[in-house]
């Protein structure tokens, strides 16, 4: 389901590279002219932040190699196309006194790179520009190219290099003679009934490494191999084992890797999951799902918040026009998993259904917080705020996956959140915007998918709710605002008896309870009886405090304390009036 809906974007996107070609940044292009004389190399590359990128070429499709001689055709790194050796490399294999095979290893790759321009011209006779190319590589003027100014970097960084001719606005490799041959080259005559696709194909023994997922290898890892023997069966070997058309392959790998690269605007992060999405057809929702859930740009705070006011809208704007079709929609997690890729999560729904889960996701977080703070949390935002010390390499690896997995299938969050959530303010004594709404939004989901008879948590104080570990939670913020107003200390009794206060409260509510009397006579008159009529209406609802709250309810306990602590800091009505 995955590689054939892959299949189906690549079918759509006839931007992507055809069969037999990749995107590739090319940072320096080798210009000659006819004669196979050297004239320039071209820098192409642009300054992204504080790092020089090759601009995007459609070339040839690289070998597959690991450690074996496999030369690309009509472009490479250095090593490969000018027989020149990497300064580094070959500083490290002299130390180790290995200096000569690389060297002898340097020769053989630019040979096995020189053949495969005989083929080309062997295929293609008549074509003036792989001439040019094959002279330039028997004879490269080399006191000239050790002349240029871009010669010592490509001696340090052995980059990616290809041909243009003089004149000529395409690369070598892009000439109408040459990609066509090589987009009807198939060096695999056997054919077999595509598991993808159905079609009679060749045979792709080995499929394209997909790069871009965070934590991957940087050469690429697999999403479908067979490396080891103890994967094969009925002694097949590697891609026979599921056995896959050239063509098939090669556009399931395109189109992920298109959507995983950096230009990409249909990929974000979620924890250590690559997330791509993508629809049937060119949809909203596509072009908006990514600010939906990831971290608003720097220059444009407010993103984020656009898009998610102009979902909430798009019923009565009618800004999702198929939400009413079936076009369906795509969200893809890939994880890193040594030299292969695991599937984090996998999610389809049509537009509307995942509009809706959306829309559901956001309104079950939606809890009164400041006005200075965001009205609405990315993923990354609610993620951190579980994890110890506030940094992203401490979220837990399944969480994220997991979280996102519950929004777009519209179910229950995992309990782990509720559970990272809490243990977080116990450890940090401190129940911030996020950790609240992320209680709520996980409780009141719970409470959806089961029988019991437990009232919603509301987005703001809610005094009809008789919960014993909300309204515990409300009393103990109210009695640490009389000992703030009473004694102003450094430490609270948050500070001091949170934790135990929130999971066993019958443990020091008594001690709290004798400690407010001191705090609320040292008040003045009017504060004392607005604290004692406050606490009689929270108490009367508490006949004993409980020894012990479940999870849940110490997740109220956190949201009780959190209304009741925003309600102090809130204007009534009737205050705003009359001022």
């Amino acid at each position: 389901m995955i590689l054939q809906a892959l299949c189906d974007y690549y079918e759509r996107k006839p931007v992507l590279p055809r069969l037999g070609f990749e995107t590739k940044a090319i940072p320096f292009v080798i210009e000659i002219n006819t004669a196979g004389q050297f004239v320039q190399i071209e820098d192409t590359r642009t300054l992204e932040g504080k790092k020089k990128i090759g601009h995007n070429f459609v070339v040839p499709q690289g070998a597959k190699r690991a450690s074996n001689v496999a030369a690309n055709i009509l472009w490479d790194n250095a090593e490969y196309v000018l027989g020149i050796p990497d300064t580094k490399k070959l500083a490290d294999r002299e130390t180790k006194g290995k200096g000569d095979v690389y060297l002898a290893r340097v020769k053989e790759m630019h040979e096995a790179f020189v053949a495969e321009i005989q083929t080309c011209i062997v295929a293609i006779p008549d074509d003036a520009a792989l001439k040019a190319v094959s002279k330039f590589l028997k004879s490269p003027d080399k006191a000239r190219m050790e002349a240029h100014s871009l010669w010592a970097e490509i001696l340090e960084t052995n980059p990616a290099m290809t041909f243009r001719l003089n004149g000529d606005r395409d690369l070598v490799c892009q000439r109408p003679a040459v990609r066509a041959v090589l987009g009807n080259a198939s060096s695999e005559t056997e054919k077999i009934t595509c598991l993808i696709s159905g079609d009679l194909d060749g045979f792709e023994r080995l499929h394209t490494a997909i790069k871009g997922v965070w934590g991957a290898q940087v050469a690429g890892a697999n999403i479908v191999s067979f490396n080891l023997s103890s994967f094969n069966s009925f002694g097949k070997e590697q891609g026979a084992n599921a056995p896959v058309g050239k063509r098939a392959a090669f556009a399931y790998t395109t189109a992920l890797n298109y959507l995983l690269s950096k230009e990409s605007t249909q990929r974000i992060q979620i924890g250590d999951a690559s997330t791509v999405f993508w629809s049937e057809k060119h949809t909203y929702l596509e072009d908006t799902f990514a600010g939906l859930f990831d971290e608003p740009p720097k220059d444009d705070p407010a993103k984020q918040t656009r898009a998610i006011e102009a979902l909430f809208k798009a019923p009565q704007t009618g800004v999702l026009g198929d939400e009413g079709g079936k076009t369906r929609f795509y969200v893809l997690g890939l994880a890193p998993n040594a030299a292969r890729i695991s599937v984090r999560f996998w999610q389809v729904g049509t537009v509307a259904e995942m509009s809706a889960r959306i829309r559901q996701h956001f309104e079950d977080l939606e809890i009164i917080h400041a006005s200075f703070e965001k009205p609405y949390l990315s993923l990354f935002r609610l993620l951190v705020a579980t994890a110890s010390q506030g940094k992203s390499e401490n979220i837990p690896p399944n969480l994220a996956g997991e979280f996102m997995r519950a929004t777009l299938a519209g179910l229950p969050y995992p309990q782990t959140l509720l559970q990272a959530a809490v243990r977080r303010i116990r450890a940090e004594r401190e129940v911030t915007y996020p950790r609240a709404a992320l209680i709520k939004a996980c409780i009141n989901r719970q409470a959806r998918y089961s029988p019991s008879q437990e009232k919603e948590i509301a987005v703001s104080l809610d005094d009809s709710n008789t919960n014993p570990g909300y309204r515990i939670g409300r009393l103990f913020a109210v009695l640490e605002k009389a000992q703030e107003e009473a004694v102003n200390p450094s430490a609270t009794i948050r500070d001091r008896f949170y934790g135990a206060a929130s999971s066993s409260p019958v443990t020091v509510f008594a001690n709290l309870m004798k400690l407010k009397n001191h705090h609320l006579a040292k008040l003045e008159e009017g504060r004392k009886r607005y604290f004692e009529k406050l606490i009689g209406q929270i108490m009367s609802d508490i006949n004993d405090f409980p020894a012990h709250l479940s999870l849940a309810d110490q997740g109220r306990f956190a949201i009780g304390y959190y209304h009741q602590r925003q309600a102090f800091f809130t204007k009534s009505e009737s205050t705003t009036k009359g001022e």
